[in-house]
Protein backbone atom coordinates (compact mmCIF):
# COMPACT_ATOMS: atom_id res chain seq x y z
CA UNK A 1 0.00 0.00 0.00
CA UNK A 2 1.93 3.22 -1.05
CA UNK A 3 1.37 5.82 1.44
CA UNK A 4 -0.84 8.21 -0.19
CA UNK A 5 -3.48 5.14 0.57
CA UNK A 6 -2.08 4.64 3.75
CA UNK A 7 -2.53 8.64 4.49
CA UNK A 8 -6.40 8.62 3.10
CA UNK A 9 -7.62 5.67 4.71
CA UNK A 10 -6.28 6.56 8.31
CA UNK A 11 -6.48 10.53 8.27
CA UNK A 12 -9.56 11.52 6.34
CA UNK A 13 -12.32 10.71 8.81
CA UNK A 14 -10.53 12.66 11.14
CA UNK A 15 -10.29 15.79 8.66
CA UNK A 16 -13.92 15.47 7.53
CA UNK A 17 -14.37 14.92 11.63
CA UNK A 18 -13.77 18.94 12.08
CA UNK A 19 -15.74 19.92 8.94
CA UNK A 20 -19.19 21.64 9.90
CA UNK A 21 -22.12 19.90 8.14
CA UNK A 22 -23.79 20.71 4.92
CA UNK A 23 -27.31 22.20 5.24
CA UNK A 24 -29.86 23.66 2.76
CA UNK A 25 -32.41 25.56 3.99
CA UNK A 26 -35.35 27.40 2.48
CA UNK A 27 -37.80 30.44 3.54
CA UNK A 28 -38.75 33.75 3.26
CA UNK A 29 -35.86 36.12 3.99
CA UNK A 30 -36.43 38.56 7.01
CA UNK A 31 -34.52 42.52 7.72
CA UNK A 32 -31.33 41.41 9.80
CA UNK A 33 -30.28 38.53 7.86
CA UNK A 34 -32.81 36.00 9.33
CA UNK A 35 -34.52 33.46 7.26
CA UNK A 36 -37.86 32.64 8.55
CA UNK A 37 -37.86 28.79 7.70
CA UNK A 38 -39.98 25.66 8.13
CA UNK A 39 -37.68 24.93 11.05
CA UNK A 40 -37.71 27.89 12.70
CA UNK A 41 -35.94 31.32 12.00
CA UNK A 42 -31.88 30.79 11.13
CA UNK A 43 -29.48 33.80 11.45
CA UNK A 44 -26.99 34.02 8.42
CA UNK A 45 -23.99 34.90 7.79
CA UNK A 46 -21.85 34.72 4.60
CA UNK A 47 -18.69 36.59 2.70
CA UNK A 48 -18.88 40.64 2.44
CA UNK A 49 -20.52 39.74 -1.28
CA UNK A 50 -23.75 37.75 -0.08
CA UNK A 51 -23.88 39.90 2.99
CA UNK A 52 -24.92 42.67 0.70
CA UNK A 53 -27.67 40.47 -1.30
CA UNK A 54 -28.71 39.73 2.04
CA UNK A 55 -28.73 43.23 3.37
CA UNK A 56 -30.52 44.32 -0.12
CA UNK A 57 -34.13 45.94 0.20
CA UNK A 58 -35.56 44.25 -2.86
CA UNK A 59 -34.26 41.00 -1.85
CA UNK A 60 -35.84 41.01 1.77
CA UNK A 61 -39.14 39.25 1.63
CA UNK A 62 -38.19 36.96 -1.22
CA UNK A 63 -38.88 33.32 -0.96
CA UNK A 64 -34.90 32.36 -0.82
CA UNK A 65 -32.85 28.93 -1.15
CA UNK A 66 -29.80 28.76 0.80
CA UNK A 67 -26.96 26.35 0.73
CA UNK A 68 -23.77 26.19 3.41
CA UNK A 69 -22.59 25.55 6.71
CA UNK A 70 -24.70 24.84 9.69
CA UNK A 71 -23.66 26.78 12.81
CA UNK A 72 -25.72 25.88 15.01
CA UNK A 73 -29.62 24.41 15.38
CA UNK A 74 -30.28 28.31 14.00
CA UNK A 75 -27.41 29.27 12.24
CA UNK A 76 -25.85 29.01 8.60
CA UNK A 77 -22.92 30.26 7.12
CA UNK A 78 -24.03 30.78 3.36
CA UNK A 79 -21.59 29.47 1.06
CA UNK A 80 -19.09 32.25 -0.64
CA UNK A 81 -20.83 33.67 -3.84
CA UNK A 82 -18.81 32.08 -5.92
CA UNK A 83 -20.43 29.28 -5.21
CA UNK A 84 -23.60 29.40 -6.27
CA UNK A 85 -25.30 28.76 -2.82
CA UNK A 86 -28.59 32.03 -2.86
CA UNK A 87 -31.51 31.14 -4.91
CA UNK A 88 -34.64 32.96 -5.25
CA UNK A 89 -37.53 30.54 -5.15
CA UNK A 90 -40.82 32.33 -7.42
CA UNK A 91 -43.38 30.68 -9.34
CA UNK A 92 -42.46 27.27 -9.15
CA UNK A 93 -38.80 28.06 -10.30
CA UNK A 94 -35.55 28.25 -8.50
CA UNK A 95 -33.98 31.80 -10.13
CA UNK A 96 -30.32 32.92 -9.78
CA UNK A 97 -30.31 36.37 -7.59
CA UNK A 98 -28.10 38.62 -10.32
CA UNK A 99 -28.14 42.40 -10.69
CA UNK A 100 -28.15 43.96 -13.98
CA UNK A 101 -26.93 47.36 -15.75
CA UNK A 102 -29.08 48.30 -18.29
CA UNK A 103 -27.17 50.89 -19.45
CA UNK A 104 -23.95 49.06 -19.92
CA UNK A 105 -25.26 45.75 -20.25
CA UNK A 106 -22.79 44.45 -17.25
CA UNK A 107 -24.02 41.25 -14.68
CA UNK A 108 -23.12 41.50 -11.13
CA UNK A 109 -23.93 38.98 -8.41
CA UNK A 110 -24.06 41.62 -5.77
CA UNK A 111 -26.03 44.91 -5.48
CA UNK A 112 -24.26 48.08 -5.86
CA UNK A 113 -23.02 50.71 -8.46
CA UNK A 114 -22.07 49.88 -11.93
CA UNK A 115 -18.54 49.87 -11.87
CA UNK A 116 -18.64 51.67 -15.60
CA UNK A 117 -21.69 53.82 -15.16
CA UNK A 118 -21.86 54.25 -11.38
CA UNK A 119 -25.41 53.86 -11.95
CA UNK A 120 -27.63 51.20 -9.46
CA UNK A 121 -27.66 47.61 -10.67
CA UNK A 122 -31.32 46.44 -10.98
CA UNK A 123 -32.21 43.00 -9.43
CA UNK A 124 -32.56 40.16 -12.10
CA UNK A 125 -33.67 37.04 -11.23
CA UNK A 126 -32.58 34.68 -13.54
CA UNK A 127 -33.20 30.73 -14.42
CA UNK A 128 -29.75 30.30 -16.14
CA UNK A 129 -26.04 32.10 -14.70
CA UNK A 130 -24.25 33.75 -16.52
Amino acid sequence: MNRRRLFAVFFSPLLAWGQAAAATFRGKLLAGQVLDSASGRIRLTGDEPTLGVLNDPRVIGLDLELTGQSRGPDALEIDPIHKKAMYALKDGKRLFVTYWCDICSIRTYTPGQCWCCQEQTELDLRERYE
